[in-house]
C-alpha cells in the first residue's frame, strides 16, 4: 500500500490543527471517510479536504508535503506508526508523542516534543522555544522518548523535563535544561545565557561551555568511562553525537539555589 498522503492545496491565512490526522485516528477509514472529518482552521471548521489534497491508502505511514509552519498538533498523541512531514511544520510538534515515529525535514515551531512520552521526533532543520517543555499550564515537560534536532533550537530548551533524550546538534538559546527534573540534553553548538537555571536534577552533555552563573558549581575534571556506553547508544540514530569518544569531561553541579542535583559535563575535545 502506498502511504496515506495530506498534500497541502492553499497557502494558509490561518493556523490548523492537524491533531485528527495521525495513523490511529485514521486507521480503517477510506479516502472519502477522512476527507469528511472536520478540523480547525482559525476560528472556523472546514473539511480536510478543502486544506489537503488525499492519496494514498496506508493510514500507519502518513506523508505531508508542500507543508507549512501554520499545521499545528503535527502527530500530537501518536501512539503507532509513523509520520513524514516534508517542509516545515508549525506548533506543538509531536505534543504528547507516545509511540511511533515522526520525522520533520524542515523547521519547526515552538513547541516541538512538548509534553512528549515515547516514540522518536527528528527535526532536520531549526525549531522553536520550549523543544520537550511543558505545554501552557503544565509543570510537567518532556516525560520520555528521544527527539534529534540537525539545526538549532530556540530557548528554554527542556524546561521541567522529567525523563527522556534531546540531542542538538546545533545551537540553543537561553535557560537550556531550565527547571529539568531528570533526563539528558545533549548539544553541540553554542548556548545562550542562563543554561541550567532552577535545575533540580538530570544531565546536560555540551561540547562548548557556556557562561554559568555563580550557583553552578566546578567540581573539576573527571573520566567518566560510562560515557562511551552512552556514544554507543547514539549510533541507531545517525548522528555526530555517535561518533563522540571522550570519556574526560569537566563537571559542574547544580542549581544551588534550589538544592539542585543536576550535572552540566562539558566534554574534553
Amino acid at each position: 500500500m502506498n502511504a496515506l498522503t495530506f498534500n497541502l492545496k492553499q497557502t494558509l491565512q490561518h493556523s490548523v490543527n492537524c491533531s485528527d490526522l495521525m495513523p490511529s485516528h485514521l486507521a480503517n477509514k477510506s479516502t472519502a471517510e477522512i476527507a469528511c472529518i472536520q478540523i480547525n482552521y482559525g476560528n472556523s471548521l472546514v473539511r480536510v479536504d478543502e486544506i489537503f489534497a488525499i492519496t494514498g491508502s496506508d493510514a500507519q505511514h502518513i506523508h505531508f508535503k508542500n507543508t507549512s509552519g501554520k499545521l499545528d498538533y503535527l502527530g500530537a498523541n501518536m501512539t503507532s506508526g509513523s509520520i513524514t512531514v516534508e517542509g516545515d511544520a508549525g506548533a506543538y510538534l509531536g505534543f504528547g508523542l507516545k509511540n511511533g515515529e515522526i520525522h520533520c525535514q524542515g523547521n519547526a515551531e515552538a513547541f516541538a516534543a512538548c509534553s512528549m512520552r515515547g516514540g522518536l521526533l527528528k527535526i532536520d532543520g531549526n525549531t522553536g522555544d520550549f523543544l520537550g517543555a511543558g505545554s501552557d499550564g503544565s509543570r510537567k515537560g518532556m516525560l520520555g522518548g528521544t527527539v534529534i534536532v540537525k539545526g538549532n533550537a530556540g530557548d528554554r530548551v527542556g524546561d521541567q523535563m522529567r525523563r527522556g533524550l534531546i540531542l542538538i546538534e546545533g545551537n540553543a538559546g537561553d535557560y537550556c535544561g531550565s527547571r529539568m527534573i531528570a533526563g539528558t540534553i545533549g548539544v553541540l553548538g553554542d548556548l545562550g545565557a542562563y543554561t541550567a537555571f532552577n535545575m533540580h536534577r538530570g544531565t546536560l552533555l555540551l561540547q562548548k561551555q557556556p557562561k554559568l552563573h555563580a550557583t553552578i558549581q566546578d567540581c573539576g575534571s573527571h573520566t567518566l568511562p560510562f560515557l562511551n556506553l552512552l556514544f554507543k547508544s547514539f549510533t541507531n540514530y545517525n548522528t555526530p553525537f555517535s561518533k563522540l569518544s571522550t570519556q574526560r569531561v569537566r563537571r559542574f553541579v547544580g542549581d544551588a539555589a534550589c538544592s539542585g542535583n543536576g550535572e552540566v559535563l562539558i566534554l574534553s575535545v
